[in-house]
């Protein structure tokens, strides 16, 4: 079988008479032309096109294979436009908990458009509890969020990841004081288990600075105002992890969970499919 790219080109010079014009028409340098041409007469057994300084003329070989290159090129043509109206289309109210915008949400999204193109998604970015609310009442599809282990609930648990204290490379806690916790609001699911962890160690802290979003929480303990538990993965570049015993009790684990509405279909089941093979551990 000719490749449909030699015979895309090859057609293009044909009908430029011109290995110039013919790269401008399909949006390519002329040594690509040229190397496909080349790459196609070898197929062919010789020459397809007589050249000289002036024109470029069909030899009776190139005649020969007008014809097939044709066929080729409508052949791969109409199945594209077949294959094209059963892709996967339509959209999906997809809701991510703030901890994955900025880590691993991006690349599940790049490879969901390189499949589907077709597929439009509607991001909401939130805390956890609050868009598994949403998908109750019908406002998403499809939720990865977190989740306090060994807590049953709707969805597939896709993961357990451990949780560690994170803060500024110049971060210290000084002994006897309240622990400085930059917080995201309740319902918070890091911000309960942070919390409890430190009430089991019998140490007291402060609500250092409370904010709705991780570019906020990012900042906040950048500038040393406090510290947070986050999931190891997902620890973001400019905060270090703090070592748990030298005043820091292990905050645990938590879930990562892929809720869904009732039917999973379409685009829903294609994002879905994608958040799996990213973050599931089977």
């Amino acid at each position: 079988m000719l490749d449909p790219r030699l015979c895309r080109s090859f057609l293009a010079v044909a009908e430029t008479r011109s290995f110039t014009a013919a790269a401008r028409r399909l949006g390519v340098g002329q040594p690509t032309v040229s190397q496909h041409i080349r790459r196609l007469e070898r197929e062919a057994g010789g020459l397809l096109f007589a050249r000289d300084t002036h024109a470029v003329d069909l030899t009776a070989r190139g005649q020969a294979m007008l014809g097939f290159a044709q066929t080729i090129v409508d052949t791969e043509d109409r199945a594209a436009r077949h294959f094209r109206g059963t892709q996967v289309r339509g959209r999906v109210r997809f809701g991510a908990s703030e901890d994955f915008a900025l880590g691993v949400l991006p690349e599940i999204l790049r490879r969901l458009r390189q499949s589907h193109p077709l597929v439009d998604v509607e991001l909401h970015v939130e805390l956890s509890d609050v868009l598994a609310e949403r998908l109750t009442e019908g406002r998403l599809d499809l939720v990865l969020g977190k989740r306090r282990p060994g807590v049953s609930g709707p969805g597939r648990v896709l993961h357990r990841e451990p949780l560690v204290w994170i803060g500024s490379p110049a971060t210290t806690l000084e002994p006897g004081q309240p622990v400085p916790l930059v917080q995201y609001p309740m319902p918070s699911v890091t911000r309960r288990l942070a919390v409890e962890a430190l009430e089991r160690a019998g140490l007291e802290w402060r609500a250092a600075c409370l904010t709705s979003s991780l570019t906020g929480l990012r900042a906040a303990a950048t500038a040393g105002l406090g510290i947070t538990v986050h999931a190891r993965s997902l620890v973001p570049d400019d905060l270090v992890e703090l070592p748990v015993g030298q005043g820091l009790p292990d905050p645990g684990d938590v879930d990562f969970v892929l809720l869904s509405r009732d039917l999973v279909e379409g685009p829903v089941a294609a994002l879905a499919d994608f958040v799996t093979a990213r973050l599931g551990d089977d």
